[in-house]
């Protein structure tokens, strides 16, 4: 539901989770006035009357724990009333918390639903094709949180915005991305990173893409000692200008905190407030060999730049092998062709005739994902099962493809089954979906069953690169087998504790509850393997220094831990019932939305709605979690202005608006807009609504579902003066709120998830997409409704 958001007068501040910087003041001269500089003139800040007095973002990072609030306050100094935005961009990986808006002394502060209640009581916004959604996908790994409001004149308002994530490693760090666009100068700008890590930290760093080396080394303050480490950046209006004389920022990129922790134990386990953390990332292991497949599809829609930067990856990849690697090459196209029949190790001479290969190889017809796979995992089976210098490796199994199954087995619950029974549970499988034109749904869970994980490689100038950084993260296996064991009486509710393989320059992590009066008791083990070998350790709970961490860090500590462990549990849970169907589904998500509302997340099941304030149509805001292969209809419009009310919001704030209808209907014999079949009669009723091309209808809603379709006006020039101009559908949305399921028709194409992710068929295309849905009748009626473009 992205949409044109260029309003006039409009400001916007974006940003994100941040890292700490600081102003270094210039040298000053005994009189007081910097050397060499002629005092400058107040610079005006503001924007058409506009100006933003604040603009602080808060981070404190606890146990990878992080905890973000960003706050601004923003001044209307003109004479009249102005539109005003606060638009920010967060990680995808992120839950809001908490949202609030301080104006005239009045606060209005989110509140936290389940998703059906929520679109229940706001769902006029979806009836009349109206957006009041607050949030949108943006760009690969980031969401936009934008709200615009109208701020009477000489009034301030305060915006708060509070979300929360747990740092995942990877190649040896965590990451704190940022982005950073306020879009004008902000009078007083401050980026606060406040991190506590037990274990020490290492290692920190802060870069900002929008600062030259000598302005980074300048306006960057970092320090870090013992478990502490500290970021800070506040540039004054001078130093945020982008050139001296500029009224325009430079503020204006990515900002990036960096940072890891000690390792000088195999593991480490934190305690608080009957909730535990268990961190394992051990060093100093040797690599592993591995035994890796990779299994390409070649057919005719890889046509181009995609199939250029998948073999520019592979040459790279395969040059980057080890010599006590064994691989091999599956191709699917029409047809299944292994390069080899087995196995090979990765000699210079190997790598040297797989590379021409690569090289060679060239498109061939449609997708048979199906026979590929198996082929794959039957060269990875045979190998360990007859070659017992094999049998140790770590296997891997990866699968790029850029589509939809299309030959032999295109059934996905039959593909999902004989990829199950084929692996066995031996092996991660990884799978690379290639652009929009995929089902990425389909291959996250074939992955998610099968100890793997799926990424999307976007179409662009750098896909090379996302294939190699998606290998270089598996490429080093240290172990294989990884169970995080605890006595069976001391904990309950466990996050994941198995995994098929650890990798070099990641972590492991599990959260969970310690039972009453089991402190002394609780301990983790490690159990694992290495080339055959058993790997154990055995982490204690260091109960005086959890006493000096509570003293050092209170109930941050305490809270974080917990929440901690609450974000991976709703992460799993999510994760796994993505797999699931029917009853076991609804249980699964059940409790992801108990903890999602517990914790006051929001999460695909929760939205997060404001009352005290609505736009021109009386629709009021709502935050939801935008799905990755569910962004919002584009057809839904650009975002509205809301208005505060003059005091607090009541608890219940009935509206008595209604949705916005043309107020024109007009018979016409020609080509209808609608064709209405009357029961038990052989007439029908064909009508037109005459309205201007853009303009969005309401075709059908169910008001307990939420389901809905929308159709779009497009024009045509009339055929004689004073002739009304003949407008058709030429865009068809279908949304069902509750469950995240979008489609979008047009006379060329059909859209899975339209906007930044789902794939698109022709209508020559033949494809199968199922969701499971439940149709509710209503008495006895049945209604035919044909649309006609």
């Amino acid at each position: 539901m992205d949409g044109t958001m260029g309003l006039r007068g409009l400001f916007c501040l974006c940003l994100v989770s941040l890292l700490a910087l600081q102003a270094v003041p210039a040298q000053e001269s005994p009189t007081g006035s910097p050397k060499g500089i002629k005092k400058r003139q107040p610079v005006d800040t503001s924007v058409n009357g506009v100006v933003i007095r604040s603009l602080k973002v808060n981070c404190k990072v606890t146990s990878r724990f992080a905890h973000y609030v960003i706050t601004s306050q923003v001044v209307n100094s003109a004479n009249e009333a102005k539109e005003v935005a606060f638009d920010v961009e967060i990680p995808r990986t992120a839950f809001i918390s908490d949202f609030a808006i301080t104006a005239d002394e009045n606060t209005f502060v989110g509140d936290i639903k389940d998703k059906v209640t929520a679109w229940k009581q706001y769902r006029k916004a979806a009836i009349s094709g109206e957006n009041a959604g607050l949030v949108r996908a943006s760009g690969r790994t980031m969401e936009q949180f934008a709200i615009h409001i109208t701020v009477g004149p000489r009034s301030k308002v305060t915006f708060r915005l509070t979300y929360e994530e747990v740092l995942r490693r990877r190649f040896m760090q965590y990451d704190i991305i940022i982005k950073v666009k306020p879009k004008q100068l902000v009078q007083h700008f401050e980026i606060d990173v406040d991190i506590f890590e037990p274990q020490g930290i290492s290692k920190l760093d802060a870069q900002a893409s929008f600062l030259s080396k000598k302005q980074a080394a300048q306006l960057i303050k970092k320090s870090f000692s013992g478990k502490k480490g500290h970021v800070l950046f506040r540039p004054t209006v001078g130093q945020q200008q982008s050139c001296p004389s500029c009224s325009t920022t430079l503020l204006k990129g990515d900002f990036k905190v960096t940072y890891d922790v000690n390792r000088d134990k195999l593991c480490d386990l934190l305690v608080a407030n009957n909730h535990f953390a268990h961190f394992f990332a051990p060093q100093n292991l040797t690599k592993l060999n591995k035994n890796v497949v990779f299994v390409i599809d070649i057919s005719s829609s890889m046509e181009g730049q995609k199939l250029k930067q998948t073999k520019e990856a592979l040459l790279k990849i395969l040059g980057d092998m080890r010599p006590g690697d064994y691989f091999n090459l599956v191709l699917f196209g029409s047809a299944v062709v292994s390069w080899r029949d087995s196995l090979v190790q990765a000699t210079a001479a190997n790598l040297d005739a797989a590379q021409n290969f690569v090289r060679r190889f060239s498109l061939a017809g449609s997708t048979n994902m199906n026979d590929g796979l198996l082929q794959g995992i039957e060269i990875l089976n045979k190998a360990q099962g007859s070659l017992p210098e094999l049998s140790n490796h770590a296997s891997i199994l990866i699968m790029l493809t850029d589509g939809e199954p299309t030959e032999g087995v295109t059934d996905r619950s039959q593909i999902l089954k004989n990829v199950r029974k084929a692996i066995r549970g031996r092996f991660p499988l990884y799978n690379l979906g290639f652009g929009h034109n995929l089902d990425l749904n389909f291959l996250e869970v074939m992955s998610l069953e099968n100890n793997g994980r799926a990424q999307r490689i976007y179409e662009d100038h750098d896909a090379t690169q996302q294939l190699q950084g998606f290998y270089d993260q598996v490429a080093n296996p240290l172990l294989t087998d990884v169970e995080l064991l605890y006595p069976w009486d001391t904990v309950s509710a466990l996050t994941q504790h198995h995994h098929k393989q650890y990798y070099e320059g990641s972590e492991i992590m599990v959260a969970g509850r310690i039972a009453d009066h089991k402190l002394s008791s609780f301990k983790g083990d490690v159990r694992a393997y290495r080339e055959g070998q058993e790997f154990k350790t055995t982490c204690l709970v260091d109960e005086e220094e959890m006493k000096k961490l509570l003293q050092e860090r209170g109930h941050i500590l305490e809270n974080h831990v917990e929440r901690l462990w609450a974000y991976l549990t709703i992460q799993e849970l999510l994760d796994k019932r993505m797999k699931l169907k029917g009853e076991e589904k609804a249980n699964v998500s059940a409790k992801a939305l108990k903890m999602s509302m517990d914790y006051q997340f929001v999460t695909p099941l929760t939205s997060m709605t404001i009352r005290g304030m609505a736009d021109q149509d009386g629709h009021e805001p709502i935050i939801d979690k935008p799905l990755e292969d569910s962004p919002p209809l584009e057809m839904l419009g650009p975002r509205k202005t809301f208005v505060l009310a003059a005091s607090q919001p009541s608890p219940t704030r009935p509206s008595s608006n209604t949705p916005h209808l043309p107020n024109k209907v007009t018979y016409v014999d020609t080509d209808p807009h609608f064709i209405i079949h009357v029961p038990q009669k052989e007439d029908a009723l064909c009508f037109n609504i005459n309205e201007e091309p853009g303009v969005v209808l309401n075709l059908v809603q169910d008001p307990d579902t939420g389901f809905s379709v929308n159709g779009q006006l497009i024009g045509k020039e009339a055929r004689s003066p004073g002739q009304h101009e003949a407008t058709y559908f030429g865009r068809l949305g279908i949304a069902n709120p509750a469950t995240g399921f979008q489609l979008e028709v047009t006379p060329q194409n059909i859209t899975l998830n339209p906007g930044s992710g789902g794939p698109v068929f022709s209508w020559r295309d033949q494809a199968s997409l199922r969701q499971d849905e439940h149709v509710r009748p209503c008495g006895s009626w049945t209604c035919a409704l044909d649309l006609a473009a």
